[in-house]
């Protein structure tokens, strides 16, 4: 038998540039092992989509094609249906934004606004500032288009905006592109932008002429705490970003922008040439479920289940997690961020906690540079509690052995002495 011939891609040389700075996405990557029916999965940020009603979604479904067939299964405006952007118009005013369904373009998730956006505002080597760390999604969707990133660190008040006016003094006039942020339970973080924060940060957007897109996803995920206001309720030139994702079902793949006129041009002239309509099919499918359905008694449900799962979660963590970690506290969302002592690879210790049947996100994957590989993203979303408390002893012992490994190592003198007994703080 003949040795077995290595192919590689005969085409590598012709792909542009842009490619080699796109990064696979560390939680799709996950999928398959999170698909073993032992596995425990912390990595994903899937809703709890079996407490939606399917039999409203059923009616929805047969209500768009019997009384819309014709429209449904049509071409439609880039903008997307009057019907469904009046439906954003209301959810919107609920939050304390106000907009008028011309403000609105519907988009394929809030993710095809990101990639959009990016391809009218990046040029190779602008500066475009996040949060540090940030959601993956995003880095992807901007490293495509070839920015420099800059990452402003977080406490539990969110972005530290004494630090981003720092920065933006260092750059200068136009020195960013945007500054893209998630106030509301932080993907990964868990933390929420503190209302002086927010209106710091719009002063600062203001003084430098600086675009905010603001992503906000989880808004409505609320389990304590009063409701802040969105950063574009406090000023109407901010991009607001939402999703259906996670109110209705990330399924149907729609969500929707605002901005101010001209950007929304841009905006529109991207989106017709990147699909040139979305679907009409499934935004009249959530027309019905929003006019049919009592959809916030839903997202109660939905609130109360996440909350028990975070609490159960931040218990777990207490009771068996390695004294050396600390955690962030959400008060909404899906997502707790958790740090280890800076001589942890979490990258490295993966394999393992996926061979003991619970996986989780490494902190790196939420950073343009590499760093954050002591840190993990833990989603409380979708697992059911007696799984997360179970996840959570098995991922506290795969952290003990290689604490302990290291505790061994550094007692023998062959590791230099480091802060292994650092507090939970």
């Amino acid at each position: 038998m003949g040795t077995a011939r290595v192919v590689f891609d005969r085409w590598s040389g012709r792909y542009a540039q842009r490619m080699a700075n796109v990064r696979s996405s560390a939680v799709r990557d996950l999928f398959a092992a999170a698909t073993r029916p032992d596995m425990i999965s912390f990595a994903g940020g899937m809703p709890e989509i079996r407490r939606v009603p399917i039999e409203n979604v059923v009616a929805a479904v047969t209500s768009a094609l019997r009384e819309s067939g014709p429209v449904a299964l049509q071409y439609g405006s880039s903008e997307g249906r009057a019907e469904i952007r009046q439906v954003v118009v209301g959810l919107m005013a609920e939050i304390g934004v106000r907009v008028k369904a011309d403000d609105l373009v519907i988009t394929a998730g809030a993710q095809q606004a990101l990639d959009l956006l990016a391809k009218i505002f990046i040029d190779p080597g602008d500066v475009i500032i996040t949060e540090g760390p940030t959601y993956l999604g995003a880095l992807q969707a901007f490293s495509a288009y070839q920015p420099r990133i800059i990452c402003i660190p977080m406490d539990d008040e969110g972005m530290k905006t004494d630090l981003l006016a720092e920065e933006l003094e260092r750059l200068g006039p136009r020195g960013a592109k945007f500054i893209y942020t998630i106030p509301n339970f932080q993907n990964p973080a868990g933390v929420t932008l503190s209302p002086a924060r927010r209106r710091h940060l719009l002063d600062l957007a203001r003084e430098y002429d600086i675009p905010v897109i603001e992503d906000d996803p989880y808004g409505r995920l609320r389990f304590e705490g009063g409701h802040a206001l969105p950063l574009r309720a406090l000023d109407d030139d901010v991009i607001y970003l939402g999703t259906f994702s996670k109110i209705f079902a990330p399924g149907l793949r729609l969500g929707w922008i605002t901005a101010p006129k001209p950007i929304l041009a841009k905006f529109i002239l991207a989106k017709q040439a990147a699909d040139l309509c979305g679907s009409a099919y499934a935004q009249t499918t959530a027309e019905r479920y929003f006019a049919d359905t009592p959809w916030r008694k839903v997202l109660q449900d939905l609130t109360r289940a996440y909350a028990e799962r975070r609490d159960t979660m931040i218990a777990s963590l207490e009771e068996y997690f390695p004294s050396e970690a600390r955690w962030t506290m959400p008060a909404g969302g899906f997502f707790v961020w958790v740090e280890m002592p800076s001589f942890l690879d979490l990258k490295s210790v993966l394999a393992e906690a996926v061979e003991r049947g619970v996986t989780y996100v490494p902190g790196d994957a939420f950073f343009p540079d590499g760093r954050g590989r002591n840190c993990m993203r833990l989603g409380f979303c979708y697992a059911e509690p007696e799984k997360i408390r179970e996840g959570i002893q098995r991922l506290a012992e795969v952290l003990e052995d290689r604490l302990e490994l290291y505790r061994a190592f550094a007692a023998a003198g062959a590791l230099p002495a480091a802060s292994v007994t650092e507090g939970r703080g």
